[in-house]
């Protein structure tokens, strides 16, 4: 049930187990904090279309990422890409420097954490138990999670807002409610790499603006950030922005930028327009719909 970036757990003799999870925990984390996650001349084609035409990139630590685009311009095709769930046709992800492919399931999964846009989980399963299965590529598929793994799906739960219903199952929750609880299961890896596709989906407001603060600080604690979203005024308040458009990577840049900014309302066709605002004494920058 848990993400399959992980896969299938090696089979590790008890006795060695702590000690492997550790080297392989400080390799992937240490590896991918250094230099994250890279993309050389990525295609794929679906259908006979090109969903993904050429796309090279690359995603720093430090810093969070927003991809943004109209629909069917390749967004969540491309983060499938970057987590290694499909193989391009050509092109190349590297992580840490080193092909994606060649890195041993588990030992990846320890380094880049994913959420898919519809989540991966359901049924009648307690909320925390979801969320303990971020913390499988640590110990193993038949391991138990020490007091290092509950503390840090504590800490993930507390961070979504989601405590207060750890023993409420899955299937008893809302939308929102249930987002909140896979966000958790995603953060509890603890990964030097996050990609997110649409974690804000039934998410209200101050629910929104909790996980950009989430994300921002997981950045400035040297992670790597990438997240899908369609609202343009959140994608603002990232680092950095990917435009994407007919399965090419258009415009890359910071919110501020001139050129970035008439790319993005270019690809949505002047459906708004990017205008500053000083919110709580700060600059920002917001999407302006345009009627």
């Amino acid at each position: 049930m848990f993400s399959s970036l992980a896969g299938a757990a090696p089979a590790l003799d008890p006795d060695t187990r702590d000690t492997q999870d550790t080297a392989l925990a400080r390799a992937a984390v240490g590896a991918a904090a250094a230099a994250p996650l890279s993309a050389r001349n990525l295609v794929l084609r679906l259908g006979g279309r090109r969903v993904i035409d050429g796309v090279s990139l690359t995603l720093r630590s430090g810093e969070w990422a927003a991809l943004v685009g109209p629909n069917g311009a390749g967004k969540s095709t491309l983060l499938q890409l970057l987590a290694g769930l499909r193989a391009p046709q050509s092109g190349e992800v590297r992580l840490a420097g080193r092909p994606l492919a060649d890195w041993p399931l588990r030992q990846r999964a320890q380094a880049l954490a994913w959420l898919a846009q519809q989540g991966e989980a359901d049924g009648d399963i307690a909320a925390r138990d979801i969320v303990r299965l971020g913390r499988l590529p640590r110990h193993g598929l038949f391991g138990a999670p020490d007091a290092t793994d509950e503390a840090a799906v504590s800490a993930a739960m507390a961070e979504t807002e989601c405590t207060a219903w750890a023993d409420r199952r899955l299937n008893e929750l809302s939308g929102g409610e249930r987002q909140r609880v896979l966000l958790a299961r995603a953060l509890a890896v603890n990964a030097g790499v996050l990609l997110l596709d649409e974690p804000t989906t039934h998410l209200d407001a101050p629910h929104q603006r909790a996980l950009l603060r989430s994300l921002a600080q997981r950045a400035r604690g040297g992670a790597a950030v990438a997240v899908v979203l369609h609202d343009v005024t959140l994608a603002l308040a990232a680092d950095r922005l990917l435009v994407m458009d007919g399965g090419r990577l258009v415009a890359d840049g910071a919110p501020g930028d001139a050129s970035l900014q008439s790319a993005l309302v270019s690809v949505f066709e002047g459906a708004f327009s990017i205008e500053q605002v000083v919110a709580q004494g700060r600059p920002r920058w917001v999407a302006v719909p345009t009627f």
